[in-house]
This record gives structure tokens, sequence and C-alpha cells, in this order.
């Protein structure tokens, strides 16, 4: 597949929810505080989203709505949001986390939603532009989804550190690899990923200063001579059962330091991923879920108003 699919290599600075705000994307909301917000919630490997389908209008995204919505008690809940349009032709994604922050990058959402927009289309391969890049998707056959997610970035100004380090050994306890996929991430490998405090661990490395704009944390355990075990932190979400990116990241630091080769497999709480790090990009393969459909009702929204 190398030469086939290659993602943009463009980097991107740091994005805020109010550069996705723009006058001809965001709407005000008060159009469905009488109507309601349809949306879907989808997952891979417990990795889950609320997905608005925008391609019909714009919709409203404030800081209020999406905080409120990621609440797993008095919301939906959800990892990530994902939004769909098509502005220019293309089937264009934007991404949020819980905290309401905003992603370039979301692996195991990009998958659900060309999973979803296959299924609809009839479509065995697809073309999507994130931040990240334009991505391509395919049907892998059996019920699971490829993505390829882009080359990864090593230099250290482009994942972005806040200084110029070895990428592959951090100045941090534990040497973990930095390495970027439209987001920043910094994977530790250890003996046992279940003996890692990861409620303690991953919120002290987020936030670390080496990490101007924050940092997912993984821990990966190799445990064979193509397999890993990983466990992860998400910035602005916490410990989730699986993400797409991380394991793209995981994958490209294990074959960097000659742990693995570019094809393995990686084990996460949530299931398993297949990563195959190629001339054109890191594909990664995996099964979706389509949950259900729902509509916020306008009750709910007029309460954010």
């Amino acid at each position: 597949m190398a030469g086939q699919g290659q993602a943009q290599k463009t980097p991107f600075p740091e994005q805020t929810l109010d550069s996705f705000a723009a006058p001809d994307y965001i709407a005000r909301m008060s159009g469905f505080v009488t109507s309601g917000l349809p949306f879907m919630k989808m997952h891979g490997l417990g990795n889950d989203f609320v997905v608005i389908d925008a391609r019909r209008g714009d919709v409203a995204l404030e800081p209020s709505l999406l905080r409120a919505l990621g609440d797993r008690h008095r919301g939906v809940g959800f990892d990530q949001l994902a939004v769909m349009s098509d502005r220019s032709g293309v089937l264009e994604l934007r991404f949020y986390n819980a905290d309401g922050s905003a992603s370039a990058a979301c692996g195991n959402a990009t998958r659900c939603i060309a999973r979803h927009v296959m299924d609809q289309t009839g479509q065995s391969d697809l073309t999507l532009k994130t931040e990240r890049g334009v991505l391509s998707a395919r049907d892998a056959g059996n019920g699971l989804t490829s993505v390829n997610m882009g080359s990864p970035h090593t230099a250290w100004d482009q994942i972005p550190l806040a200084q110029q380090v070895d990428t592959l050994a951090l100045p941090i306890a534990g040497k973990p690899v930095a390495t970027g996929m439209g987001n920043p991430h910094c994977t530790f490998f250890v003996e046992d990923v279940m003996a890692v405090d990861l409620d303690t661990f991953g919120p002290q490395y987020e936030h670390h200063p080496l990490f101007p704009h924050r940092t997912n944390v993984q821990i990966a355990e190799i445990t064979g001579p193509d397999r890993i075990r990983m466990r992860v932190w998400e910035r602005g979400v916490g410990i989730t059962l699986a993400s797409g990116s991380s394991s793209c990241a995981t994958a490209v630091a294990a074959a960097r330091r000659g742990l693995t080769g570019r094809q393995v497999e990686i084990a996460l709480d949530g299931g398993r991923l297949d990563l195959d790090w190629r001339d054109d990009g890191v594909w990664m393969t995996g099964p979706t879920a389509h949950v259900f459909d729902g509509t916020l009702t306008p009750e709910f929204l007029a309460s954010l108003s």
C-alpha cells in the first residue's frame, strides 16, 4: 500500500475552541433551542464519541455545550466530540475533548465516522479532511476499518516540545519517547503496565513543562516481538479504554527504539488495534460501533444559553 492515501504533512499551530468558532462555521444556538440537536453515539474499543452531523447546516459549539454534553451524569458523556461538515466538498472533521479543548486528531473517531459514511454511501474507501491533514480510510473487511493517520512527527519543534531535546529519550525519568500524530504524545516503556497508577502518573506528565500544549501519555509493555500492551491517559480527558492516535504514537516509538518491527498489534484496555507504519503514514485497523442516535432536547439546550 506504500504510496497510497498519503496524508498531507503540514505542521499546524495548537488550536483553541475559539479558533474553530469562525462566523462562517458556527451558527448561533438559538435554532436548536426550539428544534433539538441530533447526534450519534459511537465508540472504537470503548473510546467513545458524540458525533454531530453538520453536513446540512452549521452547529453552534459553545464551551458550555461541550462541557455539559461531555458530563457522563448530566449530559451524554464522551471522550471526544466530533463534528462532520462538508464546506469544501470534502468530508471535514473537527474534534473536541471532554473538557471543551480542541484536538487536531482522533484516530478512533475518524475510523468510526469513516465506517458510518462508507455504510451510507456504499463506498469502500474514503478521503477525510482534518487538522492533521487529508486522511484516507478504507474497508478492511470482516467489519474492520483502516485509516491512514499520516506520517509521524519526530522533530522536537513539530511535536512540539518547549526546547530542543532528543525525542527518542526525553530528559524525563523513564526516558520516554515523544511523537507527534497531529497531537503530542509521550510514551513510557515499562515492565508491567498494570503496576503503574495511571490516575496519578498520567496528569503528572500531561502537564509537564516540556510539552507546551500538554500531552497524551502512554505506558507500554512489550509482550512479544510485535505485540504491545498499552494503557492511555488522554489530555483533556483522563484514562480512556483506547486511543487511536496514542496507538499510532506508541507503534512509532517502539519501532524507533528497535523494540518491535513497524507492524504491531496493540492490546488496550478496550480491545485490540493493528498498526502498520508504512512509507505513506501509520495505518490503523480495528472495529467500530455505532451505538445509538439521539437528540439533545430543547430544554437541555435552553438551560445552557
